[in-house]
């Protein structure tokens, strides 16, 4: 069956923006739209990584003999010619990874770069790669969870990224008290991005300047990390990305590959490209770390939740703290009485994870939205109606209110639209055939990012516009909702306006990651067009109101341009100059005394076989508030892509590990289970209107990353109430399923 999508028509309300057409589309499809890789580049010598066969240890000898023999290649980068030439950047503030390859013989884990090779051409540094003889002092790796020499410790005071366990009253007591209490423990597994685009990094030295075309979700990140890994003037440094093939957090963070292609480049006066193949993604690039959570709830008779802890434990590696800390949302979803928390890190021999779309949210929602579905099942209470009464406008630590709220509003659309009235509750009722039914629900919500952003605008004469800012389009239709800001407040066709993007020679924006992009950029967009209009108006001796194109004739000079930069309230005053050093600030969700978020409501229909287990998703809806909708099209696109990858979330997507040698297994797109058409049917998006205007200028909250929050858990749940049985762990496969 081909998979049918549907969106419920919008609401003709002013916050719902045209579902114009992406401006790139022609571009993509044509294959005229340069990615990193694309550029032409003159004189162009290939580099190949190669990687450790051990996950822990020591390099104890390099046989390059045989590589270096092979016809065409140029030089052989390892740890005995490299050492501190490219210096490590400390973890956090951007960069990927403290480990800095090259620098020394130590193997941190499994797949590290330990020697580049550079050839005239790509199919000899392959060549030249698999000849790259390594011995190793092998010492025994601790792969994760539960491994011998895998060290836990609490992230509060060991990671910088986690300054809260958040908690209020005395949750013990609360659930001592309780008339019901539900004690249940959560893991999801080790998740890859695998976006489309591989990674890779080409480097051009002109002189002292540097130009780096690297597929990034934060250019001007880039240029100042590469320049200290060099040890050279950020100015002297050029980053490139206009466009990215799929990124979902794995392009944002530095890694340590570029300073070594800048220097492998530097060392042999050429340009230099290095394609990182699809299985060294999985080791030299970042990853969804797995977690395990335990929940504790006590609630009263009538539904209502006074206690609430969430314990959470997250893998990470040796020398990083990374940690995403979700009970920061968790903590804050509903009105609980009562709230304990805390998070744990599991120091591992692995390569250091890092940011996948929706970090924090998706492991430690779905542990939460399952929590809730099995306190609905011990009170005897519909899911549903279990939200609706532990629904709050203010956050139950400090008692912040929330800009606007609408989780109830996308439940009762979600559901009616869905036809969750038609759902028997008893575990096992519904059959047609050999199909067992099952429905479920979930929760999703995102927090509301923002971030300092600068922007250049430009009004021609002829009632052209261009607009530059050095954002990124990552697949999110960028290029198209910035140029539908200034269309829209200039008053003149989509069609007469140029955006520039992904580059920085422009104007720098922030790192696009928490969903902040279109509303960052967005409102510094219209701040910038306010001001044209401002001094157009003022030149033409009219006041500013109508359309710009009636006045055009009158402007007294060629153009008019404005060079605007905008803080989001609570950002550091000197937000702009962290912004042009590469730093992003991004505000927003719990951090200030209003809560800004933006929420959504899933309900699945599954099918499962009673005989074979097999299991089937025909159909999926999801209703969603999420401030003002810029471009109704894309917003639909983003959140149906996030449904998806929730159903993959819950059914498919895991990264098995050999716990004896701390190795990935499946590390490609093969074995890795990702849907494909055949596993999707039915996918309906309703995009509900919504006013906010507490949360920027623009009133956008965001949606790139709330699409896929609620899915696993309202599969998770949906499964049970088809068959009985509850599975905690994802993904959920067909043995899960199997009789004992």
């Amino acid at each position: 069956m081909s998979p049918t999508y549907s969106q419920a028509a919008p609401e003709p309300k002013r916050n719902m923006g045209e579902p114009a057409p992406r401006l790139d589309a022609r571009l993509k499809v044509t294959g005229e739209a340069r990615y990193a890789a694309d550029f032409p580049i003159n004189n162009l010598a290939h580099g190949v990584l190669v990687t450790s066969a051990i996950a822990r240890g020591r390099i104890t000898s390099l046989d390059l003999e045989e590589a270096r023999a092979v016809p065409g290649v140029i030089e052989i980068l390892t740890h005995e010619n490299t050492g501190d030439a490219v210096k490590p950047l400390p973890f956090g503030s951007g960069a990927a990874t403290s480990i800095q390859p090259l620098a020394d013989p130590k193997v941190w884990h499994d797949g590290q770069i330990i020697a580049l090779v550079l050839a005239d051409s790509f199919e000899a540094a392959r060549e030249a790669a698999y000849k790259v003889r390594a011995g190793y002092a092998a010492e025994q790796p601790s792969a994760g969870f539960d491994a011998a020499g895998a060290e836990t410790v609490p992230a509060l005071g060991n990671a910088k990224s986690h300054s809260e366990d958040p908690s209020v009253g005395d949750a013990e007591a609360a659930l001592r008290g309780a008339a019901t209490v539900i004690e249940v423990d959560y893991a999801t597994p080790t998740q890859h991005h695998n976006a489309i685009e591989l990674f890779s990094t080409t480097c051009v030295w002109n002189g002292e300047q540097l130009t780096v075309y690297e597929p990034s979700q934060a250019v001007y990140g880039f240029r100042g990390m590469v320049a200290k890994q060099l040890g050279i003037d950020q100015a002297n440094v050029r980053v490139v990305s206009p466009y990215v093939g799929g990124a979902f957090g794995s392009k944002g963070p530095m890694t340590p590959r570029t300073g070594l292609i800048a220097l492998a480049a530097r060392r042999i006066g050429r340009p230099v490209r290095c394609v990182v193949t699809r299985g060294q993604g999985y080791t030299t690039a970042t990853y969804r770390a797995e977690t395990r959570h335990r929940i504790r709830m006590g609630a009263g008779p009538d539904g209502r939740i006074a206690a609430f802890t969430h314990d959470g434990w997250e893998v990470t590696s040796r020398p990083d703290a990374y940690v995403v800390g979700g009970t920061d949302s968790t903590a804050r979803l509903y009105g609980y009485g009562a709230v304990a928390t805390k998070v744990h890190m599991v120091k591992a021999d692995r390569n250091t994870p890092g940011y996948m779309r929706s970090p924090p949210e998706v492991p430690y929602i779905y542990a939460l939205e399952s929590a809730m579905d099995e306190l609905a099942v011990a009170l005897k209470m519909d899911p549903v109606e279990l939200r609706r009464v532990n629904d709050t406008m203010k956050e139950p630590i400090k008692g912040y209110p929330y800009t606007s709220r609408g989780l109830m509003e996308c439940f009762d659309r979600a559901a009616e639209a869905f036809g969750w009235s038609s759902r028997d509750p008893a575990v096992g009722s519904m059959r047609e055939g050999d199909w067992l039914i099952g429905m479920g629900c979930a929760a999703a919500l995102y927090p509301t990012n923002l971030g300092a952003a600068t922007a250049r605008v430009r009004l021609s004469a002829d009632g052209t516009v261009r607009v530059q800012t050095a954002a990124h389009e990552i697949g999110n239709g960028a290029y198209t909702v910035i140029g539908q800001m200034a269309a829209e407040r200039l008053g003149v066709d989509l069609a007469a306006v140029t955006v520039e993007l992904g580059d920085t020679d422009l104007p720098p924006a922030p790192v696009a990651g928490g969903s902040n992009t279109t509303a960052s950029v967005c409102s510094t967009v219209l701040k910038a067009c306010d001001a044209i209009r401002e001094k157009l108006f003022r030149a033409v001796g009219k006041p500013d109101e109508g359309s710009v194109r009636d006045v055009l004739e009158g402007m007294p000079t060629g153009a008019i341009e404005e060079y605007a930069e905008w803080i989001p309230p609570g950002a550091p005053q000197d937000a702009i100059r962290k912004l042009y050093q590469g730093a992003s600030t991004l505000r927003g969700g719990s951090q200030g005394e209003k809560m800004m978020y933006a929420f959504g409501a899933e309900f699945v229909e599954v099918r499962i076989h009673a005989r074979t287990r097999e299991i089937r998703v025909p159909r999926i809806t999801g209703a969603f508030t999420a401030g003002r909708i810029m471009n109704t099209r894309t917003a639909h696109s983003q959140l149906m892509g996030g449904m998806i990858w929730g159903i993959g979330s819950a059914l498919h997507e895991k990264t098995d590990i050999d716990r004896r040698h701390a190795r990935y297994i499946n590390k490609d797109i093969a074995e890795y289970l990702v849907p494909v058409n055949a596993d999707i049917a039915k996918v309906e998006v309703i995009m509900i209107p919504e006013e906010d205007r507490e949360v920027n200028p623009a009133g956008i909250k965001g949606l790139g990353e709330l699409g896929n929050v609620g899915t696993a858990s309202a599969i998770a749940n949906a499964v049970y109430h088809a068959t009985g049985k509850r599975v905690r762990d994802l993904p959920i496969r067909i043995e899960d399923l199997l009789e004992a």
